[in-house]
């Protein structure tokens, strides 16, 4: 599981907190994607939406095709990736998309705060980040 640390403002996860990721290999050799967030708080209203990726190159490159409103693909870039899988940047092609995920609901602030910088040197305007509340 990947907890969503900081987003870019996207429609589709508007007001979500506590926010997850799950991704998992099919048999067929493609990526099962799991989303899940809460309106507002643990309280509010559970918003969950499964999709499908698959591998724009071969499977040893960061870089997926996710679709989760039928025939539409978007483009997952992992940036930069901790040796440990501890922690991943993410982006899409254009900067509308740009994701900060952890193994843990908690980044160290200097590995955030460096990972923010590189965003910002790839030209994301990291003023509109959202910090996710994962408690």
């Amino acid at each position: 599981m990947w907890y969503e640390i900081a987003r870019m403002p996207v429609i589709f996860e508007k007001d979500l907190v506590l926010v997850t990721a799950n991704y998992s290999l099919k048999k067929d050799g493609g990526v099962k994607v799991v989303n899940e967030g809460f309106k507002f708080s643990k309280d509010g209203k559970y918003a969950g939406v499964t999709g499908k990726a698959k591998f724009a190159g071969t499977p040893d490159v960061g870089h997926l095709r996710v679709s989760f409103f039928g025939p539409f693909y978007s483009d997952y870039i992992i940036v930069e990736l901790d040796p440990e899988y501890q922690w991943a940047l993410v982006a899409g092609i254009s900067h509308d998309y740009l994701w900060i995920l952890a193994r843990t609901p908690a980044l160290d602030p200097a590995i955030l705060d460096r990972l923010v910088k590189r965003a910002a040197e790839l030209g994301f305007d990291t003023g509109r980040l959202i910090y996710v509340k994962q408690e």
